[in-house]
């Protein structure tokens, strides 16, 4: 006996330490099969004191009277399907009659204390069916990416959402977004795990860092062009309006818009060309937007309207030509000057990390989904990386991206440095990376105090 109680003491103990320490490896091996047991147990008062139930049928009820038995309980949606997964429960249930999908999203909070999980997530699959994702730990605490994603062309996995799915940026569905963050809040680990994942596909990157390119240029080995101040931003963004041009040129030549043509043939953005016509995408990086909107005199203001309205026309007319923004800042709003909200408003996604007041994030979500501002300004300090990603359907959810950082950055883009294609148009802005490592510094001015 005493033995046997040591040895539940040291089980016990074991399974408090790797639920503290590795909550993860817990769900896999002891969460998993509690929480089933727990949900399958409670679920039926639980929907009753969540009020989710309906009452029963009225030939139920006359047949329970003629037959001198007890009336029938409340019933609860079925369970069509649970699911295990790596970080949760996925339950799909079928919505009695009178119930709707909205009474689930409105007592997810509640479902959450009584099953005894981290967090509930609903959305509805179809008409009478929803979807309710549980997590069983923060899985934004320490973000794991899935061995496995659903990789496709211009589909790449950034982050990780807080139901345990993984957040995709899909260029196709969402051509242009924007990304605000303030100091030190995760955006420029964000922009890595961007660049990164498209670096081992068919696509021409192209930056714009006006910080002195510290951010952009150690990736340069897989960027068709770099700008690292204001003057070459706006050569660059020219050539691209450029390109732009040509590719509608190309695309109106192989339109194949003849009687004998099929439909689904017929060419009207660059993803319908056959393979070996199609143009390389673009995906144009902008580090920093304020800098390209900011003037001090007449000069650089003639130089700020070319360069925002070229990003305009790219916003409003890049995406059948294959050329897709991504622009980050730290504001974003009409104090920038004419034209920014004009070009706010063709930049679908939108992504918010911790943001220094409610202006930034009304900024991001004010005019897409007004309940994602209270989450973006709650973001802690000390949780660098979360952020909150919505588009103008005003869905929105808490994101977090693994940690990349830019040794491992810059090897991927080296590994993929093969991929990265010549466009005659942006030649001139290629990064040049020869005798670059061996260059001499500048020698340092003495401090007056050491002179």
């Amino acid at each position: 006996m005493t033995a046997f109680t040591v040895t539940l003491v040291l089980v016990v103990a074991a399974v408090g330490l790797l639920r503290w320490r590795r909550p993860a490896w817990y769900w896999l091996t002891f969460g998993v099969l509690l929480a089933v047991v727990r949900v399958l147990v409670r679920y039926g008062s639980v929907m009753d004191a969540c009020g989710l139930t309906v009452p029963p049928a009225r030939w139920r009820l006359a047949l329970a009277r003629a037959t001198n038995r007890p009336f029938p309980e409340s019933r609860s949606p079925r369970i069509l399907r649970l699911r295990p997964t790596r970080t949760g429960l996925v339950l799909r249930l079928k919505l009695r009659p009178g119930q709707d999908a909205f009474d689930l999203a409105a007592a997810s909070d509640r479902l959450r204390h009584s099953f005894s999980m981290y967090g509930v997530t609903s959305r509805e699959l179809r008409s009478g069916v929803v979807e309710v994702r549980m997590t069983g730990y923060d899985v934004l605490k320490r973000v794991q990416m899935p061995a496995e994603t659903d990789t496709r062309t211009m589909r790449v996995p950034v982050a990780l959402r807080q139901d345990g799915s993984v957040h995709y940026r899909d260029y196709r569905a969402i051509p242009h977004a924007l990304t605000l963050g303030a100091t030190e809040s995760g955006k420029s680990v964000y922009q890595r795990n961007l660049v990164a994942g498209l670096a081992p596909m068919d696509v021409a990157l192209v930056g714009i860092d006006c910080k002195q390119g510290v951010e952009l240029f150690p990736l340069a080995r897989r960027f068709s062009a770099l700008a690292d101040d204001p003057d070459t931003a706006a050569e660059v963004l020219d050539a691209l309006v450029v390109r732009m041009e040509r590719n509608y040129q190309l695309i109106r030549a192989q339109q194949r818009i003849a009687a004998d043509v099929p439909d689904a043939e017929i060419a009207a953005d660059i993803w319908d060309l056959p393979t070996d016509l199609r143009p390389v995408p673009v995906v144009v990086l902008v580090d920093e937007v304020a800098e390209l909107a900011l003037y001090a005199n007449k000069e650089e203001e003639k130089r700020r309207d070319r360069i925002i309205t070229s990003l305009v026309r790219l916003a409003q007319l890049g995406r059948a030509a294959g050329i897709y923004l991504e622009i980050c800042g730290q504001r974003f709003g009409s104090e920038l000057g004419k034209g920014i909200t004009m070009l706010r408003a063709q930049l679908t996604g939108r992504t918010a990390h911790r943001v220094n007041d409610e202006t930034s994030a009304n900024m991001a979500f004010g005019d897409i989904a007004p309940d994602a501002v209270l989450a973006a300004i709650q973001i802690p300090a000390e949780k660098r990386g979360l952020a909150i990603a919505g588009d103008s359907t005003g869905g929105w959810h808490r994101i977090r991206a693994p940690h990349t950082s830019l040794r491992q950055a810059v090897n991927i883009c080296n590994r993929h440095a093969d991929r990265t294609p010549d466009l005659p148009e942006l030649a001139p802005y290629r990064p040049a990376l020869s005798g670059l490592a061996d260059a001499p510094l500048p020698p340092a001015k003495p401090s007056p105090a050491t002179a």
